[in-house]
């Protein structure tokens, strides 16, 4: 049998940090250096930055550095190396575009370089497995961390500190691996994306309002005096607004600017429950449910689509599958 042959793309992060004489811990280790003992069959260095300080080019650039790795036919995977930060979007980003069976692996670390006890190196050489494994493929993007195979499309970074930090709620990951044994347990569902060239420059703004208690709206008017093409609304429960912030939703519709009701919990799926004030009265003035997305992929999907189908009823119709 022929070995893999997998690609290693570095951006940054944790995994390829250490501490700084000056204070805190800053990205210093490079792309070769970093994957030296990880079994790529290349490796190449797309930037170096902390994942918190990416803007969407960035997260386009590392778009673009898979697909040019994909477009080679002797590549049979991507693992690209990711501050733990943002990584959940970037990876969604990858899968929303996706179009090749063979496996987009994101990995990272919580524990920079230099630390005695490092994930990093464990996590990469896992990456590297599952992008090279039969069993993977088709699963578009995946995040690969403490073990645990996950879905860019459920993925979110769950805690903070802990080793296994990722997490899929509501689903669970989709495999794990054990050793040298990659071992796939379900498929996810990957309705379908987006051409590159629709995203542009992904510079359709939306941005994410959280509800709480006694919320008046004020921010959701900010953001579209400032020109948001699009909001996400991080709701209370199933997707409840305040009363303000029922107000300014209603505002935003009649301007023609899409909504998108995610919910601030961490499971369950958004849904238009609650009358008297609540979800129903959003869905009603004409805010979409989420569904299972939470707030930062529905802002990302809402922003891909709306630099695609800049019609706002087109751009919805478009990610409808995607809320399901």
């Amino acid at each position: 049998m022929t070995e893999a042959r997998v690609s290693v793309l570095t951006t940054g992060g944790t995994i390829a940090s250490r501490p700084d004489p000056e204070g805190g811990v800053r990205v210093a280790v490079r792309g070769g250096e970093l994957a030296a003992s990880a079994g790529a069959t290349r490796v190449r260095e797309v930037m170096l930055a902390h994942s918190f300080n990416l803007t969407p080019a960035d997260a386009l650039r590392i778009v673009s550095a898979v697909l040019a790795e994909l477009a080679d036919p002797d590549v049979d995977g991507v693992v690209v190396t990711h501050g733990t930060d943002t990584m959940e979007e970037t990876a969604y980003l990858v899968d929303l575009v996706l179009d090749d069976e063979r496996p987009v692996v994101f990995t990272g670390a919580q524990r920079h370089a230099s630390a005695p006890d490092a994930d990093g190196p464990g996590n990469l050489a896992d990456a590297v497995r599952v992008a090279a494994a039969p069993e993977a493929r088709s699963l578009g993007a995946l995040v690969v961390m403490g073990g645990r195979i996950h879905a860019a499309r459920y993925a979110t970074k769950a805690h903070t500190l802990a080793l296994d930090a990722f997490a899929s709620p509501g689903h669970g990951p989709v495999g794990r691996v054990t050793e040298d044994r990659v071992e796939v347990t379900s498929r996810p569902s990957r309705p379908p994306g987006f051409r590159p060239a629709e995203l542009g420059d992904l510079d359709a703004r939306v941005d994410i309002i959280p509800a709480y208690l006694g919320a008046d709206g004020v921010q959701i008017a900010a953001c579209r005096a400032a020109g948001a093409r699009g909001l996400v609304l991080q709701a209370l429960g199933t997707g409840n607004p305040t009363p303000g912030v029922l107000r300014e939703v209603r505002a935003c519709v009649a301007e023609r600017i899409p909504v998108l009701v995610a919910s601030r919990c961490f499971d369950g799926p958004s849904l238009p429950v609650y009358g008297a004030g609540g979800g129903a009265d959003l869905a009603e003035a004409g805010a979409v449910f989420a569904g299972p997305l939470q707030a930062p992929k529905a802002r990302l999907l809402l922003s891909a689509a709306l630099s695609a189908a800049p019609d706002p009823a087109a751009a919805i119709r478009r990610i409808a599958p995607h809320l399901r």
